[in-house]
């Protein structure tokens, strides 16, 4: 592992401690753990469904959806699906997709859906002087048949609003919005505690079929 992939693999599970460890926050965390053999394996036990993601990386690059059935596994890559019987024979199709780069692996959550295609949202939070704002907070809807959302992998953007009106309840919109800005808000401050200097901030939520706000990811240096 390079010098650099360390430091960003340190600093994405640092991100997630740090947040993690807000009791306010901690409940919008899904559980992210390193890739191994022996953390894919208790986590597919656990959660059914993961997802993986390449620590260097951003756009949905790389990201791979794995998944537990019956005692079969399966993993998802852009559009293309493979099984497998055992989990040697995953972990081993697996190695041919992450090539040595490392990986983190978060709980699966299985996302509100809009026409059958998954949503999430990106809340952009920027420092002017000596105060944060909002500067976006858009739907992301993905590409018919892909399970990420990201506009670079052909996903469509829309309002939050319309968002979580068409893939939940108008009668949420609000709630769900202010649910998304506290969050924002309380993560902003957890994060600037631990990594002074930061000027702006992309948020990444999702919200699951039940209506509950994940946060997926913060990024320092958002798109």
């Amino acid at each position: 592992m390079h010098a650099g992939e360390g430091r960003q693999l340190a600093s994405k599970l640092a991100k997630t401690a740090a947040l993690r460890a807000h009791p306010r926050l901690a409940p919008h965390i899904p559980p992210t753990r390193i890739y191994s053999r022996g953390n894919l394996a208790a986590m597919l036990r656990t959660h059914g469904m993961v997802v993986m993601k390449p620590v260097r990386g951003a756009g949905g690059r790389g990201v791979i959806k794995v998944a537990r059935e019956r005692g079969r596994y399966s993993y998802t890559y852009y559009t293309a699906v493979r099984r497998f019987n055992t989990l040697d024979g995953l972990v081993k199709g697996l190695r041919t997709l992450t090539r040595g780069r490392p990986y983190i692996i978060q709980k699966g959550i299985r996302l509100a859906t809009i026409g059958g295609k998954p949503i999430d949202y990106r809340v952009k939070y920027v420092k002017e002087g000596a105060s944060w704002h909002i500067r976006a907070m858009v739907g992301r809807l993905a590409r018919r048949g892909l399970f990420v959302t990201n506009l670079c992998r052909g996903g469509s953007i829309m309002t939050a609003a319309r968002g979580i009106s068409r893939s939940i309840s108008p009668k949420l919109v609000s709630r769900k919005k202010r649910e998304m800005r506290e969050l924002t808000r309380l993560g902003t401050g957890v994060l600037e505690n631990r990594f002074p200097g930061i000027g702006q901030l992309g948020f990444d939520y999702g919200i699951d079929r039940g209506g509950k706000i994940w946060i997926f990811e913060v990024n320092t240096r958002p798109q």
